[in-house]
């Protein structure tokens, strides 16, 4: 796909408004800090900024770090016939208030909601992030359902954004999306990576590591494979349990580090859990904000994920100099380049899994080698304003006259 023209190139030849109002929609107001290295950016180009979600501490805690305004409407993650309804009506009757230009919505529910709403009131320009798709891994009637509400909220939006090239052809693949529509900013990611500040691995020197391992009792001097998100089993986190016991017995100076929470709604089996809550050579964080300082102590990064979108945190780990063990599915495929950045291997397969963990624990020359490659690579072609000033671009050119 060509790239958009710079947004200042684009004012001379288009009557573009330099000024319009975007609502970002999404279902949990934890996702909208995915946002906030583009929204410093949008709203220095004129754009006013507003962000709806469900009602949640975290949502004012955006407001207050990002600087915008935000409305507060509830919407559960699950199917909620009722529930849903009631937010369909509820952001309907905000988008007929408040009249923004541009409705962005995000997740798979406030996807489909925030779209037909936006739609019903006919709000002018209307854009739908796809960052993964849960029914890749179902089968059955739900994956059809799922299929059916992804083409409903597809067909009712403008523009339909993918963070990966490889999502953006599985979209056009499965008949969810006109190709047309469908467009990937640069070589994907949402945001790109902070690669010269936050995720800069000088930042985070030996005193500060220090610290962060005497706090989770990891000795100083050893191994750590650390994992970023959520501990259930479509992150591949039986796989992982399952390899972790013969790695943990293999390699007595490893600790296997977890920045995320257990979640009820795909939990793993009771014996997975067990085996990591109760290893006192597993450390458990939580969800933590600091998560340069802990990627910091890590010697690589594994996520055996059944699904991803880009895979943020592999972004994130190769800015920081870390080599990544990833799975080969879509998404993936594009935030890894299997041996030179990192290694990919096919999910479930807890032999490759196992055998790419303790390649990588054996050779640190082979870590460093692919970390460096992955910070060069986060550095060269993940640039936040580069990506931002490309979403502005498309954002601008559905206010245009002969919008599609």
């Amino acid at each position: 796909m060509a790239p958009y023209p710079n947004p200042a190139e684009m004012e001379v030849h288009v009557a573009i408004p330099r000024s319009f109002s975007l609502f970002h929609c999404t279902t949990v107001p934890m996702t909208l800090f995915f946002f906030t290295s583009q929204i410093p950016f949008l709203k220095d180009h004129g754009v006013r900024v507003t962000a709806v979600s469900s009602p949640e501490p975290d949502l004012e805690a955006f407001a207050r770090q990002a600087g915008v305004r935000v409305h507060g409407v509830p919407m559960a993650r699950r199917l909620a016939p009722a529930a849903d309804l009631s937010a369909l009506v509820r952001l309907y009757r905000l988008f007929r208030t408040e009249r923004p230009d541009i409705v962005h919505s995000h997740t798979p529910k406030a996807g489909l909601l925030g779209t037909l709403a936006a739609s019903l009131a006919g709000v002018r320009g209307r854009v739908l992030s796809i960052f993964g798709l849960p029914q890749m891994t179902r089968t059955g009637p739900m994956k059809h359902l799922l299929d059916t509400t992804t083409r409903l909220a597809c067909r009712h939006a403008h523009l339909v954004w993918c963070d990966s090239p490889s999502m953006r052809r599985h979209v056009i693949r499965e008949r969810l999306c006109p190709p047309g529509r469908v467009f990937v900013l640069g070589h994907g990611s949402v945001g790109g990576i902070d690669a010269e500040g936050h995720f800069n691995p000088a930042r985070y020197g030996p005193d500060l590591q220090r610290e962060v391992r005497a706090r989770y009792g990891i000795p100083p001097d050893a191994l750590v494979v650390g994992f970023i998100g959520r501990v259930v089993r479509d992150k591949g986190m039986g796989e992982l349990a399952r390899a972790w016991r013969t790695i943990r017995d293999e390699f007595p100076n490893v600790h296997l580090l977890l920045v995320g929470i257990f979640e009820p709604t795909d939990p793993l089996a009771p014996e997975e859990e067990g085996s990591l809550r109760d290893d006192p050579r597993v450390h458990l964080t939580g969800w933590r904000r600091d998560v340069p300082e802990h990627i910091a102590v890590m010697d690589l990064l594994v996520n055996p994920s059944y699904r991803e979108g880009f895979g943020v945190a592999h972004l994130e780990a190769a800015a920081m100099g870390k080599p990544v063990l990833a799975t080969r599915i879509p998404g993936s495929i594009d935030s890894v380049v299997d041996g030179l950045t990192g290694t990919l291997v096919p999910p479930r397969d807890i032999a490759a899994l196992t055998a790419a963990l303790r390649r990588y624990l054996a050779d640190p020359a082979l870590r460093a080698r692919h970390g460096a490659a992955g910070r060069a690579r986060a550095l060269r072609d993940f640039r936040p304003a580069d990506l931002a000033a490309d979403l502005l671009a498309r954002y601008r050119s559905l206010l245009t006259p002969d919008k599609p």
